[in-house]
């Protein structure tokens, strides 16, 4: 889907932060593990491939998430192209997609993310990124930067408000905790990975620091998610309050 023109092999260290976990952005040609070949032929990573596309772009089509997001870095100035700004590829399966933020593009692990429920939360997820990037002059080399970003995509995909329903000993109160704790949790998993240069008290204490306003910063879908719910809908119907078309 992505132009491969457009890619490069990064050439100093800090812009390698995080290359290992993307091989083909090394410029390493995907290759079918040998139990894909014995089961589904030589063709499985083309077809992982074109599965992911059409998963890309029935997201781009039907979800609301990305509708939105869409639509809010069009207004920004920086609307998405999918040949462009989209890549399937094949990743390390300990993430499932990511922002490269030299080429401004978004990767979906073809190999590991395969609903298409996974999928649109990866866009989400990484449209954040791009959309800090484009909005706020992001620099993924300022740690504080980095956890920021992080925390609001946790807070805005991620972590879902817990039903208090059938918790007799749950409250308001509790329930936000444990949501603040979701965000920081994963915020820190998505530092770790992008920064082997950074230790985990250190990652913890760039988040305490910046956490409550990244945490607040609800732009641009305007609410936090919950799991099973509308808002979804209500946010993309909610999009012209911000501008968005």
């Amino acid at each position: 889907m992505a132009d491969q023109s457009s890619r490069s092999t990064p050439v100093d260290k800090e812009d390698n932060w995080g290359y290992d976990l993307y091989p083909e952005r090394r410029g390493e040609a995907a290759q079918a593990k040998w139990w894909q070949v014995a089961l589904f032929g030589a063709g499985q990573v083309k077809t992982e491939k074109i599965s992911c596309e059409r998963n890309v772009y029935n997201c781009f089509q039907n979800s609301p998430l990305v509708k939105l997001m869409y639509s809010a870095l069009k207004a920004s100035g920086c609307e998405i192209d999918l040949r462009r700004h989209i890549a399937c590829e094949v990743c390390d399966v300990k993430v499932s997609g990511g922002y490269d933020p030299r080429l401004n593009q978004i990767v979906i692990c073809q190999n590991v993310a395969r609903s298409k429920g996974m999928v649109q939360g990866i866009l989400t997820h990484e449209m954040i990124h791009m959309f800090d990037a484009c909005r706020h002059e992001l620099s993924f080399k300022d740690l504080n930067h980095l956890a920021c970003t992080e925390i609001r995509a946790a807070n805005l995909t991620h972590c879902s408000f817990i039903s208090a329903m059938t918790q007799g000993d749950a409250s308001f109160f509790r329930i936000q905790k444990q949501h603040a704790e979701c965000v920081k949790n994963k915020a820190l998993g998505s530092v770790l990975a992008v920064r082997p240069d950074v230790t985990k008290e250190e990652a913890l204490a760039v988040i305490d620091k910046v956490f409550l306003k990244c945490y607040n910063d609800l732009e641009p879908i305007g609410r936090r998610v919950r799991r099973n719910s509308a808002d979804m809908i209500r946010a993309y119907q909610e999009r012209t309050n911000y501008g968005y078309e």
